[in-house]
């Protein structure tokens, strides 16, 4: 007997009894990025390793541990996306989408981390991203969180608080980088070996260290606030008074930091407290040198990305959806008709009805197996296709959720007004 073929570690199956999250989740979230305006891209999930490497940095992370990557017959190195922005810039760049033009773009798919697994956290994992090109103020950065707060209200969120920063710009970084090293250097009995590996590459990160001997002196380290520009506290100043106006609740947290290396400016997070330690729902920020980094001229852009496995964990969890059923209406036919009518008749509703979910009972069944099935799909009605029906061009019509209703016979012609009549109550 062959040995059974298991999925991989760190990937999912979405089976049908889960599947109607993930697709209401998609709709809702996509609808509204349609309605403000932003337009769908897609971009391979293989790219060149090189890509990778220029854009999110070679000591992060990312590129360090988390890559799938491996090489092709001839020997050139490529990898699977870890993340969206980057095969975004070179898909806008390639095809000189934004030489003279702003661009807002969304994009939803998998992309791959080798990492951990956990709740929420797969290597295979599903993104919905905005990145949005040659807006250089402000006003952007607010309506991507005012887009973002509408989308928690949309799928029923309540529990979720937006935390904010600002790492300035790239010499007001770089400025803070030098004094947090020199900060760190005289606590480096309290850093832990993943802390001492980031401290001359990427130190910022070290400021959201969960290690507790880390976080007990982060509160003595130096903040980002005191080496900002004039033109960075002015940018930052305009995000916040734009969601003040639009009463958008925020908290500042001078800690958040993003993990890849090219972003500036404003920073930001959506956090939620129902889902453990794995809380955030969406993250993003400003990343105004990343498109002259890859090559193109220098272009604002700004953008997040949101996991959607954990959204639909999180409603899940809160069990905040009712689960929809597979069908509105049931056709069960007598093994005395033949099939071909029973087919013809579906496919007249289909016709008549588009909206109308109809299952057409496959196979020579019973009465009584063929009722189990339409229990089981949770249609509200049974359309009975019995032999004497059949003769009269007629059917009878039951329903599957109201005792009090009582079974109608009509002629085939009429069901398509019955049925109207009953899905508009």
């Amino acid at each position: 007997m062959a040995k059974k073929v298991t999925r991989l570690r760190g990937m999912y199956d979405v089976t049908p009894e889960e599947v109607w999250i993930w697709q209401r989740l998609e709709q809702t979230i996509t609808g509204l990025l349609q309605q403000y305006g932003y337009q769908e891209i897609r971009f391979p999930v293989l790219e060149k390793t090189a890509l990778f490497h220029s854009a999110i940095g070679e000591v992060t992370d990312v590129v360090e541990k988390e890559m799938f990557t491996f090489e092709t017959r001839k020997g050139e190195s490529i990898s699977m996306r870890p993340e969206g922005t980057a095969s975004t810039v070179r898909t806008v760049l390639q095809n000189g989408m934004i030489f003279n033009d702003p661009q807002k773009l969304w994009y939803l798919g998998p992309m791959f981390r080798y990492e951990k697994p956990q709740k929420g956290r797969n290597r295979q994992f599903s993104q919905i991203g905005v990145e949005v090109f040659g807006y250089p103020g402000p006003d952007v950065d607010a309506e991507l969180l005012l887009m973002t707060q509408r989308m928690w209200q949309a799928l029923g969120l309540k529990n979720v608080r937006l935390e904010l920063n600002t790492l300035g710009t790239q010499a007001c970084r770089e400025a803070y980088r030098n004094v947090l090293i020199a900060f760190f250097e005289q606590h480096m009995d309290a850093l832990d070996e993943e802390a001492k590996s980031r401290l001359y590459s990427n130190p910022l990160r070290i400021l959201d260290s969960k290690n507790p001997a880390i976080k007990a002196i982060i509160p003595d380290a130096p903040q980002i606030k005191d080496y900002l520009s004039d033109e960075a506290k002015a940018h930052f100043q305009g995000l916040c008074d734009a969601l003040d106006a639009c009463g958008v609740a925020y908290e500042i947290n001078r800690n958040l930091v993003r993990g890849l290396d090219y972003y500036s400016h404003n920073v930001f997070e959506w956090i939620t407290e129902d889902l453990g330690a794995q809380g955030t729902i969406c993250a993003g920020g400003r990343y105004d040198k990343l498109v002259e980094m890859q090559g193109g001229k220098p272009t604002p852009a700004t953008g997040f990305a949101m996991g959607v496995d954990r959204l639909v964990e999180l409603i899940k969890d809160l069990n905040l959806w009712q689960a929809e059923t597979a069908a509105d209406v049931y056709l069960i036919r007598d093994k005395a008709v033949p099939a071909q009518y029973g087919l013809q008749l579906a496919e007249k509703l289909r016709t008549a009805m588009p909206t109308l979910r109809l299952v057409s009972n496959m196979g020579e069944a019973s009465f009584k197996s063929q009722f189990k099935k339409a229990d089981k799909s949770g249609a509200r009605f049974a359309i009975i296709l019995g032999e004497a029906e059949h003769l009269a061009a007629e059917v009878s019509v039951k329903s599957m959720v109201d005792r009090e209703f009582q079974q109608q016979t009509m002629s085939q012609g009429d069901l398509c007004d019955f049925f109207a009549e009953q899905f508009e109550r």
